[in-house]
């Protein structure tokens, strides 16, 4: 049954929606969550969660569960090939989480589902916002069903081509990128390490290899005309080209794939009343670095404090939100590009790229603050 109001109303029950509504929980308030896809649509996309994300999800309760069901890496690489050009190492960051989690975002999604139940908390499912009007104290969100709840907040969590976020007059503006990206997860027989995330930078172009917990590999191109459904040729063909020299590694499964283009957006602004933005409803870019969904789950630990410091009448808590968290995207943003940008020079220069960044990464000032910048913490 859906209820005719709530104290706040989060559309999109993604990582980031489910984490606003985790932390509102928490702070005991009432809140109602919509995704208008059915339990078990989604499929893999994020896939590491970053030193200073597990440090933010302690106060949902649930940083010790992922962790726990996730493969944990001490290290990060940019490589041509069988050398590492730049070395990046997590062991020495200052941190509880000297490392980053490897874990598929439907584990993520299912481990926050569990601990809003646990709050008494559930998703409403397969419910479509299409409507939404603002008062001075309050929002009517209106759903497909013809259904109407009353909120004093609404959250808009429901992704890059936000519902909530165009209704609420929002602007996204950006850039989408000349540049084609295929996702493949794979099994392989032997030959790519299985002990850090790799960024080959090849003459063919960009290839990110990284280890998941159930032993298959993430493989992710920046490829012109990716196909839509890879099969096991291509992704041998992505290796082949782009990965590891020696090693040979032997494609034998593709499990999933996908292909997507990249956008570079950051919402004008994250408030207009009593609407607030979050995750890629507020910011998406380059998955170069994976940085997206840390970000959107940083913001919805803020957000939902600030919520709950609102309920209780004092706003500002709201604006500083909005002001922050978009700062914060648009550093993340600007990491992203820099290294989508350095993995896509003309391919003549390529070779000249791969001998200036074996000189810059020798210093361990360069590989530090590589470090800190993906980890979450460039200040520390």
């Amino acid at each position: 049954m859906i209820p005719e109001q709530a104290e706040v109303v989060v559309v999109g029950a993604g990582p980031v929606g489910l984490a606003v509504a985790v932390g509102l929980r928490l702070h005991g308030h009432d809140v109602v969550v919509v995704d208008q896809q059915a339990a078990g649509a989604n499929t893999s996309r994020a896939c590491v969660i970053h030193p200073r994300t597990l440090e933010v999800l302690e106060q949902l309760g649930v940083t010790k569960r992922l962790v726990d069901l996730g493969l944990e890496l001490e290290d990060f690489a940019i490589r041509a090939g069988d050398r590492r050009l730049i070395p990046v190492g997590f062991a020495d960051l200052p941190t509880e989480y000297p490392f980053v989690t490897m874990i598929p975002q439907p584990v993520t999604e299912q481990v926050l589902l569990e601990r809003l139940e646990e709050l008494g908390g559930s998703v409403l499912r397969p419910y479509a916002a299409t409507g939404l009007t603002q008062t001075a104290d309050g929002a009517e969100v209106t759903l497909d069903s013809g259904d109407v709840i009353k909120a004093r907040y609404v959250v808009a969590a429901d992704g890059m081509n936000s519902t909530i976020r165009e209704l609420a007059g929002l602007r996204m503006p950006g850039n989408t990128l000349q540049i084609s990206c295929s996702l493949v997860d794979v099994r392989v027989d032997g030959g790519l390490p299985v002990d850090e995330v790799a960024l080959y930078f090849a003459s063919a172009g960009l290839l990110v290899v990284a280890p998941l917990p159930d032993g298959s590999f993430r493989l992710v191109a920046e490829i012109h005309d990716a196909p839509e459904h890879p099969d096991l040729a291509y992704a041998q063909r992505l290796l082949a080209d782009r990965g590891p020299r020696k090693a040979h590694p032997k494609v034998t499964e593709v499990v999933w794939g996908s292909r997507f283009r990249i956008h570079e957006r950051v919402a004008d602004k994250y408030r207009a009343g009593r609407v607030l933005l979050a995750g890629d409803a507020a910011h998406t870019h380059s998955p170069a670095g994976g940085q997206g969904m840390n970000l959107g789950l940083r913001d919805a630990v803020t957000l939902a404090d600030a919520l709950s410091t609102a309920l209780a009448g004092n706003e500002a808590g709201l604006d500083a939100y909005a002001e922050n968290s978009r700062e914060e995207a648009v550093r993340v943003i600007g990491l992203a590009h820099r290294l989508t940008r350095l993995a896509n020079v003309p391919r003549a220069i390529r070779p000249v790229r791969n001998a200036v960044l074996t000189l810059v990464g020798r210093v361990s000032k360069t590989q530090n603050g590589l470090a800190k910048q993906l980890a979450g913490f460039p200040e520390r």
